[in-house]
């Protein structure tokens, strides 16, 4: 199946985040895609090696030489043609809970999930757009969530993670104005993968219709389809699973 049908031929893709389950996934489909010649899958504990058209590589998103690092060797190569970025943070042991209250905020905690959710995608795009193909079709898509709508958010809770993923699209709002004067050819978007069965979910998922719970691969699939819609005139957006835009 090929998935990037509306990129440049064998492109040249980097998944970070790729040990997660919707990583996983990604790597997966895109590895099974004929129209990719290179997946370079990086995550925080892998190792370097290489499988195919798969090159595993470790990465430390809160470190900018190992980005810089990265970007050398995805572009080693070829130029990169799409940046899927699936790295978040939620929960994490009792030092990182969704609060449920103001009360339960810490600034270690908030801290942690904005390191993870804003200021790493932001370093990863400071070092990867100037690194995509200068003509022809690139993306750069970081996943959101779809709590970080301002205008959305009718619960209240899950602070730190909400204001992290809004910061997040306004992050991606930002860049891509600043990308579509550099490189017009080239979009930067923010996605929204639905509740997937990952660990990220896992504590919270129960409350969810099961019809609404998605696999990791029915999740990547579905995003790489809105990926390969894509054109110029949708980045800055945030676009959920099925291709409908989210107000910010």
């Amino acid at each position: 199946m090929n998935l990037l049908k509306s990129f440049n031929a064998n492109a040249n893709v980097v998944v970070i985040g790729a040990s997660g389950g919707i990583g996983q996934a990604a790597v997966q489909l895109l590895s099974n895609d004929p129209s990719v010649g290179l997946v370079h899958a990086f995550s925080r504990d892998a190792t370097n090696s290489q499988d195919g058209k798969v090159h595993r590589l470790p990465i430390a998103l809160r470190d900018e030489q190992s980005i810089k690092t990265a970007v050398q060797i995805a572009t080693s190569r070829a130029p990169v043609d799409l940046v899927f970025v699936a790295s978040g943070l939620l929960h994490r042991d009792d030092a990182v809970q969704p609060e449920k209250s103001m009360g339960q905020l810490s600034i270690n905690a908030m801290s942690e999930v904005f390191s993870v959710n804003t200021i790493g995608p932001a370093l990863l795009a400071k070092h990867f757009l100037p690194a995509m193909r200068k003509t022809g079709k690139t993306v750069f898509a970081a996943l959101s969530a779809r709590v970080g709508s301002i205008s959305d958010n009718h619960l209240g809770g899950w602070i730190s993670y909400r204001a992290s993923k809004a910061a997040l699209n306004m992050v991606i709002k930002t860049l891509s104005v600043e990308q579509t004067r550099l490189r017009p050819e080239s979009i930067v978007v923010s996605l929204h993968p639905g509740t997937v069965d990952t660990a990220l979910s896992k504590p919270f998922s129960g409350r969810v219709a099961e019809k609404s719970l998605f696999t990791p691969e029915h999740s990547a699939a579905c995003l790489f389809n809105v990926i390969d819609d894509l054109n110029v005139a949708d980045s800055g957006s945030f676009f959920a699973w099925d291709g409908t835009a989210i107000e910010y």
